[in-house]
């Protein structure tokens, strides 16, 4: 490495946050990035550590620890410290499609696993991601490459999140002519309305858009395969079809008073906000409306998070997220060790900023909603919350969440959010194509392929493995065009 005691000399330094009084404001990202002076020093702290479970994105335990790309981080992150900055783009782009996605949202599994973690602060791995891509913009390193030569394939990609995106920007660079059908009005599927405008914002999709188009992908948007076009169709007209729809259907919570007015699945109030947001800058009054509202998020997750966020810019009355499970301990225990996936409570922004609005943590753990209760009208004015409790299923031997009897009590609610996660993919995709699905909704697949039971039908993403990160998706869709290529050609060198 370019300074192996760097991480002995230099403290961890990440890019700043705005305060919440601040940020709150508007929707726009609100970190400042270090200088490239700061950014280089942040990078020497990346030592000789001879195993970077960095990169590994392997199985320990439970869980994956590590980076499900391979990023090769010691090595641009030593390029990063030696000014290299190009060399270190190249490097970077070589095994991820997407930095400027990934160093905004992905929750950083490779810092989880740096080696200096273990026994001090990690590596800030996802800044100098940042730093790298955004500078490979302002230099023009990542400007528009088309390719060369073109195979005369064409292949059809369903959905333009980030594992249909990262497959047609690996065919396209084969030389495969490639379109991505979108059913929304905008390309970027959970990117563009599943992750709010502050964590991610749009014009940084849609330069990267702007590139693939530059370099021949093809984007069809307001096109729903399978009901605006037929399947039939689609097969007809290309040599191979990658389906990369996600897991969009949203876990219901079943309730007496579901049906009141009021309660929204998270996805659809977080795209309200988004599309809104772009189309007029909030000044429709189409969205759905926190303000001046009693919120309970169900959920505990990013999403729960992204909501208790989004109502706090609304200005929500007030905002309650609802946990299933037990507060996970703030620090590793003797049974999690490293570079172990770390089960600790963290602190997300959302939940930051509705401490400091509302003086208190939004989060209530093992609790759930017993009934939903409405006026004459059908309008929601309130929930019916109960305690839960682990107790070992006698059947399974799984600790499962019970209701503790008497512990019922009541909270004002005009607005729930249903922030649960999802089951699976969309019937009406998966019967038009005809491929089979698992007992999960996913689209079934061989062990380690991404064939579906139809010829020529491949599948990616949270379609095929479930509800997972960004990462995972880009992953998905770079090992789909792998075999998609190989399965045209004969041999692949993606």
């Amino acid at each position: 490495m370019g300074k192996p005691t760097g991480f002995l000399e230099f403290n961890r330094e990440d890019a700043k946050a705005s305060s919440v009084k601040e940020r709150i404001k508007n929707y726009n990202e609100f970190h400042t990035p270090l200088s490239h002076d700061e950014q280089k020093k942040q990078a020497s702290r990346c030592m000789e550590c001879g195993v970077p479970f960095c990169q590994s994105g392997m199985m320990i335990g439970s869980m994956y620890s590590g980076c499900p790309l391979n990023n090769l981080i010691p090595e641009w992150n030593d390029l990063l410290y030696k000014d290299a900055w190009e060399q270190a783009y190249h490097r970077l782009k070589l095994t991820n499609s997407f930095p400027e996605f990934t160093s905004r949202v992905c929750p950083a599994l490779c810092e989880k696993a740096c080696t200096c973690s273990a026994n001090g602060d990690a590596v800030t791995v996802r800044a100098n991601e940042y730093s790298i891509i955004e500078n490979a913009y302002l230099a023009g390193y990542a400007k528009a490459d088309p390719p060369k030569v073109r195979t005369g394939k064409k292949i059809a990609v369903i959905g333009s999140g980030p594992s249909g995106l990262s497959a047609a920007d690996m065919l396209n660079r084969r030389g495969h002519s490639v379109t991505v059908f979108e059913r929304s009005d905008r390309v970027g599927g959970l990117l563009m309305y599943g992750i709010p405008n502050m964590k991610l914002e749009k014009s940084v999709i849609d330069r990267k858009v702007q590139i693939m188009k530059e370099e021949g992908v093809e984007f069809k948007t307001g096109v729903n395969v399978g009901k605006d076009i037929t399947a039939d169709e689609i097969m007809k007209e290309f040599d191979r079809v990658i389906l990369a729809c996600g897991a969009s259907n949203p876990r219901d919570i079943k309730a007496e008073g579901r049906d009141s007015e009021g309660i929204y699945f998270a996805v659809d109030f977080l795209k309200s906000t988004t599309k809104s947001l772009l189309d007029n800058g909030l000044k429709d009054g189409t969205y759905i409306s926190a303000k001046n509202k009693n919120v309970i998020v169900i959920g505990g997750g990013d999403t729960g998070n992204d909501c208790v966020g989004t109502c706090v810019r609304h200005k929500a009355k007030s905002v309650t997220q609802l946990e299933m499970m037990p507060k996970l301990p703030d620090e590793r225990t003797d049974d999690n060790p490293w570079p172990e996936y770390p089960r600790v409570s963290k602190t997300d922004y959302g939940q930051e900023e509705a401490i400091e609005v509302y003086g208190k943590d939004p989060r209530v753990y093992q609790t759930t909603v017993k009934e939903f209760v409405k006026d004459k009208n059908g309008k929601l004015t309130s929930v019916v919350l109960v305690k839960l409790k682990p107790e070992k299923d006698k059947k399974t031997g799984r600790m499962v969440m019970t209701e503790v009897k008497g512990s019922e009590y009541s909270v004002k609610a005009e607005l729930v959010l249903i922030a649960a996660g999802f089951l699976g993919s969309e019937n009406y995709v998966t019967d038009a194509f005809k491929v089979k699905t698992n007992a999960r909704t996913n689209v079934e697949t061989p062990q380690n392929s991404h064939k579906t039971n139809v010829e020529n039908i491949f599948t990616a993403g949270d379609m095929r493995r479930g509800q997972s990160l960004v990462v995972w998706a880009i992953r998905e869709g770079r090992d789909a065009a792998r075999e998609v290529d190989e399965d045209l050609m004969g041999y692949t060198n993606l």
